[in-house]
């Protein structure tokens, strides 16, 4: 399939296959997308780096699209998610690559500039700072902090049950579950929620959808999901534990060229804010740091123009 320029392929890495989509020749810039996406998020970054020079290439990520879809929960760590993005530089040919990741994505990015920073040159995330390996393990101080509460991530932690949930009426729960987190809704005004909920049933189906995602681009989403199931893109949420307890000892501090981009009415954004501003301690040098004002969960696709413009910026910082 080519989409406005876009060509799609398979590469072989870290003994799996990945569908990536790419467009344009020069430097090497990776960009990873986050649940429930595809490269397909990153459509409107293709052109204009491809005009500036770069070889932009999004591939879906493990268990997601045409990408390969392991079958252990335990595939989905970080450590080889990260072992894909770092295999994929030789496959497409190149010794060093730009990372930029959003959502799921920019824990992948982050880590990939932290412990291959041989590789990565340079390394960015959208909506998700970088936050350096917690002295606690992290599912059951999630558990403490949103006792008797609803919160997605614990919700995803039972294999099946989002599965079913998503996948009864995909369309209609990425509908809602895309455009809850966009910034025309008010996360605080949503119904409230204890742990015996599911995720979807009591959130609004939005009777119209917001300007920066059209029928087509559900559509596209839809398909994508249907063919892939929704298990890939959740066992990432089930590998916390076991993601940490393979980096134990990881460095604390990434020294390559950074960005950070993300919007104002990001509901990430308000729970990471003290990791937001804790970040120039961790990621030493920090060249763009940037709040879009009023756009939500969703950076590139929600404010495509500004997040090119910061992406571009960040580009000619890194190269001159």
């Amino acid at each position: 399939m080519s989409w406005d320029g876009v060509s799609e392929r398979r590469i072989q890495t870290n003994g799996i296959s990945l569908n990536i989509a790419e467009a344009g020749e020069g430097t090497l810039v990776l960009l990873l997308h986050g649940f429930p996406e595809s490269w397909y998020s990153w459509r409107h970054q293709f052109a204009p780096l491809a005009a500036a020079g770069y070889h932009v290439v999004a591939p879906d990520m493990r268990g997601y699209g045409k990408s390969d879809k392991p079958a252990e929960i335990t595939a989905y760590n970080q450590v080889e998610v990260v072992n894909d993005i770092i295999g994929l530089i030789p496959a497409l040919g190149y010794e060093t690559a730009i990372v930029i990741g959003h959502d799921w994505g920019a824990p992948t990015a982050w880590a990939t500039a932290l412990f291959h920073p041989d590789k990565v040159r340079a390394v960015g995330g959208l909506s998700v700072p970088f936050m350096p390996r917690s002295p606690v393990q992290p599912m059951p101080m999630m558990r403490e902090m949103f006792k008797g509460q609803f919160f997605y991530q614990l919700y995803f932690q039972e294999p099946g049950v989002a599965e079913a949930e998503f996948e009864k009426d995909l369309k209609t729960g990425l509908r809602k579950f895309l455009v809850m987190g966009g910034g025309e809704t008010d996360l605080t005004a949503l119904p409230p929620k204890t742990e015996h909920d599911d995720l979807l049933s009591n959130l609004p189906d939005p009777e119209k959808l917001p300007p920066w995602l059209s029928e087509a681009d559900l559509d596209f989403y839809t398909a994508e999901f249907t063919r892939s199931g929704m298990r890939g893109p959740l066992n990432y949420y089930r590998n916390h534990d076991l993601t940490w307890e393979m980096t134990e000892g990881a460095p604390t501090q990434i020294h390559q060229p950074a960005m950070f981009v993300a919007g104002t009415a990001d509901g990430v954004v308000m729970m990471a804010a003290e990791a937001i501003k804790a970040m120039p301690m961790f990621v030493t040098d920090l060249r763009l740091n940037r709040m879009i004002p009023g756009i939500g969960h969703w950076t590139q696709q929600e404010a495509p123009d500004a997040v090119n413009e910061a992406i571009l910026e960040f580009l000619s910082m890194v190269d001159g």
